[in-house]
């Protein structure tokens, strides 16, 4: 009964190896063999409340591979599925993990995503933390998928301050750009970027249906950024192949946050899942701009790939 003693008052009661010796009279090493014996021999068994359907082995793969802080890939099972239901679980990882990390201290930016707008639905509690949307939104998309409403939604839950941007994504040309950013509401918004300490992003590809941003540009000017070499995008910020910010024509004409304040972003936690998106997570990985990616293995398993065909220098 010795063993059962030692277990309950370690990993119950939360005691030291080197209380528990004191209160026995034995040895801390004596503690040690007792509570690894507890394991082989059932007595204790140890449980990883995982949150959601994870792939431990290829998170770590990824993490590793990228040098993450963190890595959560969605299982293969999980991951063949239709589009709204990948990202209704992608969505859900996030949010808890974000319930998780997130402090009173923090001032939190949201860019504009579906997959991030389906995890603020899922987000139960936040501390109190100003929320700050870090793009506008796609014209034609339902009120439902608008960042001015997540932002509201999240900061209804935290009960801090909403910095929303009311304007579109894309405008016509860089005067309009610039007349909207001077704007009060919109000027205090992005007045808060150098302030962010975390920040939730999506991934898009430079493909068809892959990214908003391309999805709202006219033809020729979507084949120019091609051409230019751009990969991945985050925000309706561009990035090349090596991960490299991209300063092309669409910088001047699109309401989001610049791409310094960006990777000045301590924590930034990117949503980035499904295999056509895969090479513009690898560019946006090997910029060394995210700290978190929730992922999932129709992505993943490309990824490791390109990460073994070009390791991070």
């Amino acid at each position: 009964m010795t063993a059962v003693s030692v277990a309950h008052r370690f990993y119950l009661l939360g005691q030291s190896k080197l209380e528990i010796a004191e209160e026995f009279g034995i040895s801390r090493f004596k503690v040690a063999r007792i509570l690894d014996t507890a394991r082989e021999s059932g007595l204790v068994r140890i449980e990883f409340d995982v949150p959601g359907p994870i792939d431990l082995t290829l998170s770590e793969q990824v993490r590793s591979a990228y040098r993450l802080e963190r890595a959560f890939v969605l299982e293969r099972a999980f991951s063949e599925g239709e589009r709204p239901e990948v990202r209704r679980h992608i969505g859900a990882l996030a949010a808890r993990l974000l319930s998780e990390v997130v402090t009173k201290d923090d001032v939190l930016g949201l860019s504009w995503a579906r997959s991030v707008n389906v995890m603020t639905e899922a987000i139960h509690r936040l501390p109190r933390c100003p929320i700050v949307q870090l793009c506008g939104v796609q014209a034609g998309m339902d009120m439902h998928d608008r960042s001015v409403e997540t932002v509201r939604r999240v900061a209804a839950v935290s009960g801090g301050d909403a910095y929303p941007i009311f304007g579109p994504l894309v405008l016509p040309d860089r005067r309009t750009t610039e007349i909207l950013r001077r704007q009060p509401g919109i000027a205090e918004t992005f007045s808060q970027f150098p302030h962010l300490t975390k920040a939730v992003v999506s991934i898009g590809a430079w493909l068809p249906g892959e990214s908003t941003v391309y999805d709202a540009l006219e033809p020729a000017e979507r084949e120019a950024i091609r051409k230019r070499g751009a990969v991945g995008e985050v925000a309706a910020r561009l990035f090349d192949a090596d991960g490299n910010a991209m300063n092309t024509g669409l910088a001047h004409h699109v309401l989001a946050i610049d791409a310094d304040d960006l990777i000045r972003v301590p924590e930034v936690i990117a949503l980035g899942y499904t295999a056509p998106k895969a090479e513009g997570i690898d560019a946006v990985l090997r910029s060394g701009m995210v700290s978190t990616l929730i992922t999932d293995a129709a992505a993943a398993e490309p990824l490791l790939k390109l990460a073994e065909a070009r390791p991070l220098a």
